[in-house]
């Protein structure tokens, strides 16, 4: 590919417009693709049409001119990285428009603990002599091998974290704990986190330039093929950052979409969150403007008829409204189950709090049920209902909700608005709190916002602070004594005592309708800390 003439004339070239040149040449040794950039850089565009993968090289090699005497930049070897070409040469403009010296690089097979390139050293154009059908040839092998022993350990996504914002150093790290449980219960293998604190985040690529060229050579290094932004991406952001880096790209709003669908076991689960994603993806099949809506007739407007994605897009919105039709039908008939309850005058009382707080295993202690419970987030999608006889023989129901999170997409809020909508019956609220958690007073904040959010603000409220025996004696009497709370170990029924008289309590002070807390007409089964059982049944 580099004959003495080629340096000569790019270099002349290159020297009379004041502009670096780049060639693209294929391993046949034509050149597919001439570049011309400004004094500094060249740009090379995306490469759709040409083959890449972890196992493979691009089958390009890339030889450019340099007008300042510079080695290889670092834009150099981040486009070496990035586009996988088989070899990056940078050629020196000398005062006089002639070649000087050579500067080299190919990419290594690598680990996290090697480096991502060798630099060979620069030789004068003249002398410029290299094997590259043998070089590209052992690479080529090495990655293979490499790209076997990773698929070995497993099939899960490779992701690399990233968070950017102004906060302080530990809220963004606390931040990212929580993206990395979310990848975690999402069955996403973590490789590593990226966190860059800027006044203002860059409009197009959310990262600065140099943060972005370090994710894409941490990417390459570690075998990431994901990489997932503790933020709301907008879709130009999506598509200018996969462009930039060739890997898949997710926001937090699609890490936990996916959960949820993972977790969807109902009919109205999985209706809840195929209308949450639709409604987030339908903003992102955008095309070029009008000339990919829907044809209108007259100049420009004339044509076969609808684009694919214009198709795509109205089917999206077809199966949306058909969703929320079935939806509201859904609602009408946990009205009706509702009002059914109201009769009988049953009180409900109702679990809510943040993800993996131990809502579940409140409600399996307290009524001996099986409710799935994994240490996870959102391991509850779908919502359970028991009955409990409290101490003084008085029934109720209690249920289990999905847990909240902090930034909760909207479009969740509003798929799953039916569920919670249950909350608005419930004679009073249980916020269940992780007190191990060392952010759990912030989690309740984002607890108390979504619950105004949907309208709770003025419903009762007992505040409960779960995993007592996880923190030290002092620090559950301190926490309960600050938010006047009850404080239990759902693990630990001998510690439910105060909370169920705590609840009996509320119930007696909550405002009676006509036939409300009407005494079980069943024998009394009262809950005892020695562990005799309580009566409960599921609640259809």
């Amino acid at each position: 590919m580099v004959t003495l003439e080629l340096c000569r004339y790019l270099c002349e070239l290159s020297f009379e417009i004041k502009r670096q040149i780049g060639l693209l040449a294929n391993r046949a040794g034509n050149i597919t693709l001439v570049v011309v950039g400004d004094s500094r850089g060249i740009l090379i565009p995306p490469l759709p049409r040409y083959r890449t993968g972890p196992s493979r090289l691009r089958g390009l090699r890339c030889i450019h001119t340099h007008l300042h005497g510079e080695s290889l930049t670092r834009d150099d070897l981040t486009d070496l990285a990035r586009l996988r070409l088989d070899f990056m040469a940078a050629l020196e403009v000398n005062e006089e428009g002639m070649p000087g010296q050579i500067y080299g690089a190919h990419l290594l097979p690598s680990t996290e603990a090697t480096e991502l390139w060798s630099l060979l050293p620069a030789v004068p154009a003249h002398q410029w002599s290299l094997d590259f059908a043998q070089l590209v040839q052992s690479l080529e092998e090495e990655f293979t091998r490499l790209f076997r022993s990773r698929a070995v350990e497993g099939k899960r996504d490779r992701a690399i974290l990233v968070h950017v914002s102004s906060n302080g150093h530990s809220q963004a790290e606390d931040s990212v704990a929580e993206l990395k449980e979310l990848a975690d219960s999402s069955g996403v293998s973590v490789l590593d986190s990226i966190i860059q604190h800027r006044p203002k985040t860059d409009p197009k690529y959310l990262l600065g330039k140099g943060k972005l060229q370090e994710l894409i050579i941490r990417s390459l290094q570690l075998g990431a093929d994901t990489i997932i932004f503790d933020h709301d991406l907008t879709p130009a952001q999506a598509r200018s950052i996969a462009d930039a880096t060739d890997l898949k790209i997710i926001d937090r709003t699609q890490l936990i979409l996916d959960i949820f669908a993972q977790r969807a076991q109902s009919r109205e689960g999985k209706i809840q969150v195929e209308l949450a994603q639709l409604k987030y993806l339908l903003p992102k099949l955008v095309g070029r403007g009008d000339s990919l809506s829907r044809l209108a007739g007259g100049i420009g407007g004339r044509g076969p008829g609808e684009t694919k994605l214009e198709i795509d897009r109205r089917r999206a919105r077809d199966r949306i409204h058909r969703l929320e039709r079935e939806i509201e039908a859904l609602a009408k008939r946990r009205m009706v189950r509702r009002t059914q309850r109201g009769k009988k005058g049953i009180p409900v009382v109702a679990i809510v709090g943040y993800t993996n707080a131990g809502k579940s295993t409140l409600l399996n202690t307290l009524t001996h049920s099986q409710v799935l419970v994994a240490d996870q987030l959102f391991a509850t999608l779908d919502p359970a209902s028991r009955r409990l006889r409290l101490p003084q023989d008085q029934e109720i129901i209690i249920s289990d909700t999905v847990g909240l999170i902090r930034n909760l997409p909207k479009d969740l809020t509003a798929a799953f608005r039916a569920t919670l909508d249950e909350l608005h019956d419930a004679d009073f609220l249980l916020h269940v709190v992780d007190m191990s958690n060392p952010e759990c007073e912030q989690q309740m904040s984002a607890v108390t916002r979504i619950l105004a959010d949907l309208g709770l603000a003025e419903k009762p409220l007992l505040t409960v602070f779960n995993k007592v025996d996880k923190v030290s004696p002092e620090i559950g009497r301190n926490l309960g004594k600050r938010h006047e709370a009850v404080v239990i170990s759902a693990l630990r029924p001998e510690t439910l005592a105060t909370l169920l008289e705590k609840i009996q309590s509320l119930l007696r002070r909550t405002p009676a309708e006509p036939g409300e807390n009407t005494l079980s007409p069943h024998p009394p089964n009262r809950f005892l800390p020695e562990g005799s059982k309580a009566q409960s049944a599921c609640i259809p």
